[in-house]
């Protein structure tokens, strides 16, 4: 976010949380948030291949879609995409043939796991840091898979899907292999790099929390890095405490909204990108 060349770059970051324990896929149907079985990782039916390249290309209709683990990359497709940055490398439309990621960098990158306490600043960025696994399904289907981290134990697998109207339908699924969350919860943090947007905000539907007022259209922009950044679901919701020593400020900054739709959406070079969520 500070190089200079980046100045424009807009960060967009999701926050997931879901309880330890009810992910494992051991008891599927246990718990409303229990993994479905759908990736590899807690479904042993799915048949996939490990490619020797670090990247594979996904093309429906007029979208095509770059997946990457976290190895460095320089090929054409990709030049000079850094190491540590996995997910979404590249994203582009017939229309638009310009990422709309950094190219260094990446969109739907697994960036931090947590717990809301401080014990997240021994190692901010764990997922960077752990090597990731390709792992095609088929044409349209490619799996990122990360082994146990050192610190949290966390063993995942994202998928990314791109169905034919150019959609990407992504699945994450965890396991816990220790009981190692403090306060209940698995704390989960993706980014997206945004490369040089004119509009920098989103655009969401919300409603002011300290007020009762409707439903409005909201176009939000953070003055800056962890200011006014998170926009929490309406209530009800869960609570959840994040320890203010922490070094993860993304997730805390709070703005004066709360969105009321599961959706928000962005404009880059004439394009929108919608970021849509099931409930």
């Amino acid at each position: 976010m500070k190089n200079r060349m980046l100045q424009r770059t807009l960060l967009l970051a999701i926050t997931l949380l879901t309880s330890p324990g009810i992910v494992t896929g051991e008891e599927p149907g246990q718990h409303p948030l229990a993994a479905e079985g759908v990736t590899s990782l807690t479904n042993p039916a799915v048949k996939y291949l490990v490619p020797e390249e670090h990247y594979v290309v996904l093309k429906q209709g007029p979208v095509s879609a770059i997946i990457a683990d976290n190895a460095a990359i320089d090929v054409p497709e990709l030049p000079g995409h850094k190491g540590r940055y996995n997910g979404l490398a590249s994203l582009t439309h017939e229309r638009q043939p310009r990422n709309i990621f950094v190219p260094t960098y990446a969109g739907l990158n697994l960036e931090h796991i947590h717990d809301g306490t401080t014990r997240v600043n021994q190692q901010l960025f764990e997922p960077r840091e752990v090597p990731m696994e390709l792992r095609i399904v088929d044409d349209q289907t490619v799996e990122v898979y990360q082994g146990p981290t050192p610190m949290w134990k966390l063993e995942s697998c994202g998928r990314y899907h791109l169905l034919e109207d150019g959609t990407i339908e992504y699945t994450f699924e965890c396991i816990p292999r220790e009981e190692l969350f403090s306060q209940g919860f698995i704390g989960l943090f993706w980014a997206s790099y945004i490369q040089t947007p004119r509009e920098p905000g989103i655009h969401f539907l919300a409603r002011k929390k300290e007020e009762n007022t409707g439903e409005e259209w909201v176009y939000s922009i953070s003055p800056k890095h962890g200011v006014e950044g998170t926009h929490p679901p309406a209530p009800p919701r869960p609570e959840v405490k994040l320890d203010p020593d922490s070094r993860l400020v993304l997730g805390d900054g709070y703005s004066k909204y709360v969105h009321t739709a599961n959706w928000y959406y962005g404009v880059s070079n004439g394009m929108a990108y919608v970021a849509m969520f099931r409930p």
